[in-house]
């Protein structure tokens, strides 16, 4: 991916977020997703090494459209002002623990992964596992390169304790989450700087392996 070219699109997308700014750039677009779409393929295949669940979709196919979605949303701007890619182990359902790597300007790069608001039966078994198995999550959780990325496990939390656990429980810090999120975020001087920005990205996703393991062992049953 050709990353300088890639921010200068998508800056001046930013600025100029309408239909015909875009289709007299629509070649130039076309060639930065194929390279992304390249890039994504190589992340794929590598996760698969390190990820033996990982199914699907192709890498390819795990980039997300340029095209936003605004029928329920005020914000009626066309495009996304980021390229993105989500790598899962269950087919086409993006409900389960994954990969995430997201590439834009403005400090809109991060990679990212876990699980982002689960259904409720999910969070019920995530919170179980928790409760019977907390110390594999902590100590996951502290391991060296995912200190070194991500600092701690993110997501949305409760105020107070979960109904089905006392709020003396040992782990109701954990028990609280709604979502179960790691996140690596990028400056744009991070990103440019980088010579192998491809390598990187899967190191960091690397370091997250045990952890989107974690979780999908929790909502496997």
């Amino acid at each position: 991916m050709q990353l300088k070219p890639l921010f200068t699109f998508l800056t001046g997308l930013t600025k100029h977020n309408e239909r015909p700014w875009f289709q007299e750039r629509k070649a130039t677009y076309d060639q930065l997703r194929a390279q992304f779409e390249e890039d994504a393929e190589f992340w794929f295949q590598e996760l698969k090494k390190l990820d033996s669940d990982l199914a699907g979709p192709e890498g390819r196919k795990s980039v997300f459209r340029i095209y936003r979605d605004v029928r329920f949303s005020n914000n009626k701007d066309p495009y996304k002002t980021h390229f993105s890619a989500y790598f899962i182990a269950s087919g086409k359902d993006v409900e389960s623990p994954g990969y995430y790597v997201q590439l834009g300007p403005n400090g809109n790069t991060l990679v990212a992964g876990g699980l982002y608001m689960p259904d409720k039966a999910q969070l019920a078994a995530i919170r179980q596992e928790i409760d019977y198995n907390a110390d594999e999550l902590k100590a996951l959780l502290v391991a060296p390169d995912f200190q070194r990325y991500f600092g701690g496990m993110g997501g949305d939390k409760l105020k107070k304790s979960p109904a089905a656990y006392s709020v003396d429980h040992p782990e109701i810090e954990l028990l609280k989450h709604k979502s179960f999120t790691a996140s690596h975020t990028m400056t744009d001087a991070e990103v440019l700087a980088h010579e192998n920005f491809r390598g990187y990205v899967l190191e960091v996703f690397r370091a997250m392996v045990p952890f989107c393991q974690f979780l999908r062992g929790a909502t496997a049953a």
